[in-house]
C-alpha cells in the first residue's frame, strides 16, 4: 500500500540507494511510476505492506516501510532487491554498490569509490566538515537528523 513518504512513522525503516550518476528528469518520472506500481503491490505473505519513498538529489532513492503495520520478511525484502536490480538495467546506472560515498561539493552531489574518497581525506580534498550521505541509517528518524551530516557526525569519520 503505497502512502506518502512524509507521513510514515520515525520508526519505518528505510532503505536508500545510491545512484552512480544522477538520473534524469525523463528517469526520474518513469521510475516514480515503477516504484508507485512495485510498492502499491508490496506484500509479505499476502499482507499489504505500507510504504513510500523519496528520490532525493537526483541520486538517492528512499524506500520506508511501516513495520507496525507489517514487517517486511526475507522474500519480500528480496521482492524489493530484484525491483532495484531491475531498476539497474533498466536504466544503466549502480544503485546497489555500498562501497563508494556520496558527499556534497556545494550544490553538487560527488560520487567517489571508497578507494578515492580515502585518498581524498588523505590529501585533505575533503575534510570533517565536508556534507557526507550515510546510507546506514536504518529509520525515519535516523535518516531525518543523520543522513545528511558533516563527515566528523559519521562512519566516514575514520578516514579524516
Amino acid at each position: 500500500m503505497l502512502v506518502d513518504f512524509n507521513t510514515l512513522q520515525e520508526e519505518s525503516r528505510v532503505w536508500i540507494y545510491q545512484a552512480n550518476r544522477s538520473l534524469t528528469p525523463e528517469e526520474i518520472e518513469e521510475i516514480r511510476g515503477k516504484l508507485d506500481v512495485f510498492i502499491e503491490n508490496w506484500t509479505a505473505h499476502g499482507s499489504d505492506l505500507q510504504a513510500g519513498y523519496l528520490i532525493k538529489y537526483k541520486r538517492f532513492i528512499v524506500i520506508g516501510l511501516n513495520q507496525n503495520l507489517n514487517a517486511a520478511t526475507g522474500c519480500s525484502i528480496d521482492a524489493s532487491v530484484h525491483f532495484i536490480q531491475q531498476l539497474e538495467k533498466d536504466y544503466n546506472v549502480d544503485l546497489m554498490d555500498k562501497m563508494n560515498v556520496s558527499y556534497k561539493q556545494g550544490d553538487f552531489i560527488a560520487y567517489k569509490s571508497l578507494v578515492d574518497f580515502k585518498k581524498m581525506a588523505k590529501d585533505r580534498a575533503v575534510s570533517k566538515n565536508t556534507i557526507v550521505f550515510n546510507n546506514l541509517v536504518t529509520n525515519i528518524a535516523e535518516f531525518n537528523d543523520n543522513w545528511e551530516v558533516p563527515a566528523s557526525e559519521s562512519w566516514h569519520n575514520r578516514f579524516l
